[in-house]
């Protein structure tokens, strides 16, 4: 059972490596994360959302092993080349999206893996570039997009039908406020394009701290805009269908005993993969114990390592304010063949 405190601990990989490496990236519940993958030497692993690095760069310092780093950003591959110069072709960059880890794998020439890890937040070199248009705390063009392809959040937000907008900011959200806020994004874009992440932010500010007021409710604990930028770039970048479809190529690539080891940020992605790791693992057999239990015709791919998602420290959520909404969960891939296909999230 792997939990939060552990008697195994890798080196420690802090922005400077004992190698003199510098990266300034945290990556979040390293102590966790490392320890449930267990590298060994001579294995091969799979990063596949690469960002700045982080979780390879430990996996590479713990075990003599092979990591795959995948990223759809280009960003992300440019920033990695020095660190896979570091690691002398331990490091493999990958440009693709790790939906698609096991075709983007077998093209070249890798069929299995001992383990695959997750993140499923936003980089900080995506985070801190204003230019990328994910964050509002300093103003940008309204992008959001992760491979810097397909539809902007600027055409998303001033081109698609408010009742359409709403949904969106309500379903991947979970904003209660969305249809205001539809109808103010709309009525604001007949006047001038919004364009910006401020302009937009400001929007959002103003219709959710009006209504909070009317109905003398509080809800500033986190910024008003936090869960529509959310909506929008989970709508942008395909994000929810993407993590159904990593999930289905983890467990094909995985080796018997081989762990995957999730990072999620709110709770639909968690729900995502609590949901697809209980059902492939048997552990949803029964929903009620006043209920017959409902034998599954199809054999468990998965053991659960972790009963309950681990979440991050006091001491790292000072250290890093970022990592507050992680939350871990880990599998170990079984001698059974995979499930296949199955949109688990939005059955």
């Amino acid at each position: 059972m792997v939990t939060a405190e552990t008697r195994h601990r890798p080196n420690q990989v802090g922005p400077e490596t004992k190698r003199g490496l510098v990266n300034t990236h945290t990556p979040v519940l390293l102590d966790s994360i490392i320890p449930a993958i267990n590298p060994s030497n001579g294995k091969v692993y799979v990063d596949g959302t690469l960002g700045g690095g982080g979780y390879a760069r430990a996996l590479l310092e713990a075990a003599d092993c092979i990591v795959w780093g995948i990223d759809r950003d280009p960003d992300a591959i440019q920033i990695n080349t020095n660190l896979a110069d570091h690691y002398e072709g331990r490091l493999k960059l990958v440009s693709g999206h790790f939906g698609n880890m096991q075709a983007l794998l077998s093209e070249r020439g890798v069929f299995n893996a001992d383990g695959v890890t997750l993140d499923l937040g936003l980089s900080s070199i995506q985070m801190d570039n204003p230019d990328r248009g994910f964050a509002f705390s300093q103003d940008g063009p309204l992008d959001m997009r992760m491979d810097k392809s397909g539809q902007s959040a600027a055409e998303l937000v001033n081109f698609m039908g408010e009742d359409e907008l709403a949904d969106i900011i309500y379903n991947y959200g979970e904003e209660r406020m969305s249809r205001h806020i539809a109808s103010a994004i709309v009525k604001e874009r007949r006047k001038t394009p919004i364009e910006t992440t401020g302009q937009l932010a400001n929007i959002i500010r103003e219709v959710v701290r009006s209504r909070a007021t009317k109905n003398k409710s509080n809800r500033n604990k986190i910024d008003p805009a936090t869960r529509t930028f959310q909506a929008i770039r989970i709508k942008v970048n395909d994000e929810l269908s993407e993590l159904d479809r990593g999930l289905d190529a983890a467990e094909k690539i995985l080796k018997p005993g081989g762990k995957l080891a999730v990072v999620s940020f709110h709770s639909l992605e968690d729900r995502i993969v609590k949901l697809f790791l209980r059902k492939r693992s048997g552990s949803d057999a029964r929903a009620s114990r006043h209920l017959p239990e409902i034998v599954s015709i199809k054999e468990p791919t998965w053991t659960l390592l972790t009963k309950r998602a681990i979440k991050p420290s006091e001491p790292e959520i000072y250290k890093n304010p970022r990592a507050r909404s992680a939350r871990l969960r880990v599998a170990e891939r079984t001698k059974a063949p995979s499930w296949g296909f199955i949109n688990e999230g939005n059955e």
